[in-house]
């Protein structure tokens, strides 16, 4: 085996991890956000951790569900737990 065919694996295996790091990253940030900030949203917090956990099981679907939790909900409860309660939905 060549220098650059180990190179080579070593780029397929690192593109390959991306999808369980972004899962990762996704089900710490939802578990460690306080429970008061997802009180205060729209959103539960068990069934984003449950759908997350599921994602694991499906490259696919956990990319998915991983990236729409980091782009469409972390921020909604962000701004909560840093006091932009103006953003909450009053209706």
């Amino acid at each position: 085996m060549s220098f650059g065919d180990l190179l080579g694996e070593i780029a397929i295996t690192a593109l390959l991890c991306i999808p369980l790091g972004l899962s990762l990253w996704a089900l710490l940030d939802c578990a460690r956000r306080p429970g008061w900030a997802w009180a205060l949203s729209d959103h539960e917090r068990v069934h984003w951790l449950f759908a997350i956990l599921v994602g694991f099981l499906c490259v696919i679907g956990g990319l998915t569900i991983s990236l729409w939790y980091l782009l469409r909900i972390r921020p909604d409860i962000a701004d909560i737990e840093s006091g932009a309660l103006g953003k909450l939905s009053t209706g």
